[in-house]
């Protein structure tokens, strides 16, 4: 078995990319930092190094090494927090959502956190794709999705729906294809997937989003109706980040013929315990 005190020193060495540094952050001597990388070495019985005076890279096998070792020392490190405190209403609680669900949840969560002060949420908004690879490499204890997930690490199940909606400017009244068309389209980080659902269902024409000029992007949830209200383009998106809109008389909702709702999944890592503040936060949601 890989001795787990040379395996963080190595795999600290490779994040700080500086024997001193490292040797201050692990609170040891920069000798015995090389110590335990040369005994790490013997013990795999291959180099996980090319060094180059004071510098230094890693060869194939220390690549490998890192990617697999770093993954075993978060999954020890939760084990360890695990078996001191597995308190449901305590502890630090590591979740990621696309915006729009972030908008929902986030809110319920702090109302959770207020009420039980020794929990604390750490709370991301990031694209579907970035919430899933987070769940996978433990950066996120709890991811909510979009999409049903595609790793093999993370593992997931439905929790809700949430209605997606076309939005143009205030005085667009009949969003036809060719209105739709003149406008073009303000994309958003999940806009592909967003337009993909609602738009084939209403729109014989629609094949993908790249029929339309593209008028503007934008990642921040908050500011992805601003060119709309400005009459840039149009969007699709889930009803709850069109009512958090602080403009509403500057846009309009179009409630299309085929109503679309995309599905919104709970998931966290499949080789890894869910701790009881992380079930207490999947409830909260639910509940709410």
């Amino acid at each position: 078995m890989i001795n787990p005190t040379w395996l963080n020193t190595f795999c600290t060495l490779v994040e700080v990319n500086h024997f001193t540094q490292t040797a201050e952050r692990l609170f040891m001597t920069q000798s015995g930092v090389s110590q335990q990388i040369k005994k790490l070495e013997q013990q795999v019985n291959c180099a996980l190094l090319e060094r180059h005076g004071k510098q230094f890279t890693l060869t194939v096998h220390g690549q490998n090494l890192y990617q697999q070792g770093s993954l075993l020392l978060k999954e020890w490190q939760f084990l360890e927090q695990q078996l001191k405190d597995d308190s449901p209403y305590s502890g630090l609680v590591k979740i990621q959502s696309p915006g729009s669900c972030g908008l929902q949840f986030y809110s319920q969560l702090l109302a959770l956190q207020a009420k039980h002060t020794e929990l604390n949420i750490d709370y991301r908004f990031a694209p579907n794709t970035s919430v899933e690879q987070a769940v996978a490499n433990h950066s996120a204890d709890i991811g909510f999705l979009t999409q049903a997930p595609t790793l093999s690490e993370v593992t997931s199940h439905k929790i809700g729906k949430e209605a997606l909606l076309l939005v143009t400017p205030a005085h667009i009244k009949n969003p036809t294809w060719e209105v739709l068309c003149e406008l073009g389209f303000i994309g958003h980080p999940d806009a592909k997937h967003h337009a993909q659902l609602l738009l084939s269902e209403n729109y014989s024409e629609f094949e993908h989003v790249d029929q339309f000029k593209r008028s503007g992007f934008s990642n921040q949830i908050s500011l992805i109706l601003e060119p709309v209200s400005l009459g840039l383009g149009f969007t699709v998106l889930p009803a709850h980040a069109v009512s958090a809109f602080n403009k509403p008389a500057l846009i309009k909702t179009h409630h299309l013929a085929n109503p679309i709702s995309e599905n919104i999944y709970v998931c966290h890592h499949r080789n890894r315990p869910m701790a009881k503040r992380m079930n207490t936060v999947i409830e909260a949601i639910k509940a709410g």
